[in-house]
Formats: structure tokens, C-alpha cells, sequence
């Protein structure tokens, strides 16, 4: 793939994450209820800040992709941010537990929320769930790293192993 074609790439989906986190604000508001609102905020906020994390970072790969790997600083700034998710989903878990809603519907459709934030975070941290449907199942079968995570160790092979 040319370099001008990746950049389009990373641009798109960039923009597209970016465009995805306010979509879920907007339609979640619609299904929020009195009853369901801490349920529902305790799933959307992991989710958010994944998206945006993942919207940032294809947005800023396209400064070394094809020429150079992922500044260190950058590096540092996601590994932080993969401890800050884990943390995020896990508190963004017990508060949709502890406020289920009386109307199961809603509250499924927190769950499924809240699982999408971990699947996202799948994505972006230990396992690549992202292909085309056509070839979705074999690829996922290869057990590839995602992009982020290669970025991330190849800043850090310039510099050395962090403790």
C-alpha cells in the first residue's frame, strides 16, 4: 500500500472513531432513563475514552507511518492509557452492576454498551478483532498484534525495554 494510501487510511479511521464517540453520545441520551442513567454513564464513559484514544492515535500514526516509528513520548502516553482503560472498564463494570436498571431492556442494551468498550479495547490493546467480513474468521485466527501495540513496542525497541 503507498504511503499516500495508508495516511488516507489512518485518516479515515481516525476521523472515524472520532465521529463513532459522538454518535454513542447522541443515541445513548435517547435510551437514558432516571433509572438507568449512572448504568448507562458507568458503560459509555470507558467506551468513549477508547474511542477517543484510538481516533487520536490513527490521527497521529500518520506522522511516522512509512517513515519513522512511534515517538517514545507518544508511546509512554498509551501505555498509560491502556492501564487507565483496564481501570475505566473495571469501574465502568461495577457501577453498571450496582445500578442495573428495573427495565431489563435498557439494561441489556447497557451491557452491550459496556462490552463494546471492551472489545474496542481488544482491538486497540492485545488482540486485532478488525477485518473485513469476508475474511473476518481467518484473520482473526492469525492472532495478529494491533497496530497500536506494534507502535508501541517498536518505540520502545529504539530505546530499550521500559520498566
Amino acid at each position: 500500500m503507498s504511503l499516500a494510501r495508508l495516511r488516507r487510511k489512518y485518516t479515515s479511521l481516525g476521523y472515524g472513531e472520532l465521529a463513532s464517540t459522538v454518535v454513542f453520545v447522541f443515541v445513548s441520551q435517547r435510551f437514558a432513563t432516571q433509572d438507568g442513567n449512572v448504568a448507562l454513564w458507568s458503560a459509555l464513559v470507558p467506551l468513549l475514552l477508547i474511542l477517543v484514544q484510538g481516533g487520536s492515535y490513527w490521527l497521529l500514526a500518520r506522522r511516522w507511518v512509512g517513515k519513522s516509528s512511534m515517538p517514545e513520548h507518544y508511546a509512554s502516553a498509551f501505555r498509560a492509557f491502556q492501564a487507565l482503560d483496564l481501570i475505566a472498564l473495571a469501574v465502568g463494570f461495577a457501577g453498571v452492576v450496582i445500578y442495573f436498571p428495573a427495565h431489563a431492556g435498557t439494561g441489556w442494551l447497557i451491557v452491550g454498551i459496556w462490552l463494546f468498550g471492551l472489545i474496542e479495547y481488544t482491538n486497540y490493546f492485545v488482540l486485532r478483532l478488525s477485518y473485513p467480513i469476508w475474511s473476518w474468521l481467518p484473520s482473526i485466527r492469525k492472532r495478529c498484534l494491533p497496530q497500536l501495540v506494534q507502535d508501541m513496542r517498536s518505540a520502545t525497541s529504539r530505546t530499550g525495554p521500559l520498566l
